[in-house]
């Protein structure tokens, strides 16, 4: 079953120029207890993709379909109710995190404002969720500095599963951590969605995490999706050359095998009032004038798509 769709999400800002077309025309789903993973570079629009579906923005266009129902537009009181079932952790554990606060104060703080419970019951959850993520209750009355990257984003994911979500957005929240702790905490949130069931969309540049996060991937540019197919089919045989690109700079761990890098060359395509056509084209060695007009996902098996008229040629 659908824990989440997409249909022809657009998220435009005005600029002085004209707009800015952030997310363009997704289109995509999210099966219930499974995750999909969001690449690109940077300023490719993955952040604010999760945003948009989540409701810190709103989007221009398209529909945001979350477990049947449209909400695509809320009021205000179906928004503070929806924000139960869909969360975020953000990027950055100590920035997401008010300072002056204690450990309990900041997992006790949203549930508080929701539920009227007694100090005890308020206590018995908060103890309850440290317990979940990992955190020593000797951290319980401690602040933020006081811990390393990793315990914070125990906070923060804490936070996140306080309300029993259905739905998290996961925007990059082991890239601000040493890779030790990443692993730990990718770990503990695999642990935490089997426990619970939850649909992850996770949102990273690193080609290694994603791959061992994600069920799907879906390969952004420029506000587009290029690419979507599951995990596996993806590394074994992208077929867009923007994804063979990306893939080809994942570090080999062997001195023995040469890297054969794929380098992206070209100017980038303006991201306000783009043309029609292929965004990549620009920096693509296999354009071809079909490039100039509009480019849709097409289904090249059963779950794979691509957004390439060439790609079946392209062997690298």
């Amino acid at each position: 079953m659908e824990a989440l769709r997409l249909e022809h999400l657009k998220k435009y800002f005005p600029t002085p120029h004209g707009m800015l077309h952030a997310v363009d025309d997704v289109t995509l789903s999210i099966d219930e207890g499974k995750t999909l993973g969001v690449v690109g570079e940077s300023g490719c629009g993955k952040s604010t993709l999760g945003r948009t579906v989540i409701h810190l923005l709103e989007s221009t266009d398209g529909k945001i379909i979350f477990q049947g129902k449209d909400i695509t537009h809320v009021k205000k009181h179906e928004l503070r109710a929806l924000r139960e079932d869909m969360q975020i952790i953000f990027q950055d554990p100590y920035s997401s995190l008010n300072p002056r606060m204690t450990v309990r104060q900041l997992i006790a703080d949203p549930i508080k404002r929701t539920y009227h419970l007694s100090r005890q019951e308020l206590d018995k959850r908060v103890t309850e969720l440290m317990d979940m993520v990992g955190l020593p209750l000797r951290y319980y009355d401690a602040y933020p500095h006081e811990m390393d990257g990793g315990r914070r984003q125990r906070i923060v994911i804490a936070r996140a599963l306080s309300f029993d979500p259905k739905f998290i957005v996961c925007d990059e929240p082991v890239s601000a951590l040493d890779v030790s702790i990443q692993a730990q905490i990718l770990n503990l949130m695999k642990a935490v969605q089997k426990e619970q069931g939850l649909t992850y969309m996770f949102i990273t540049h690193d080609l290694s995490v994603v791959r061992y996060m994600s069920d799907t991937i879906c390969v952004m540019y420029l506000g587009q999706v290029v690419e979507l197919a599951p995990a596996a089919e993806l590394y074994d045989n992208p077929l867009h050359p923007y994804t063979k690109a990306l893939l080809s700079s994942i570090p080999i761990p062997d001195v023995h095998r040469k890297s054969q890098q794929i380098p992206i060359k070209g100017e980038i395509v303006s991201p306000i009032n783009p043309k029609p056509g292929c965004r990549f084209a620009t920096r693509c060695d296999y354009a071809c004038p079909e490039c100039e007009t509009a480019q849709h996902l097409r289904k090249v098996s059963p779950e794979h798509f691509v957004s390439c008229v060439k790609s079946q040629e392209i062997k690298i």
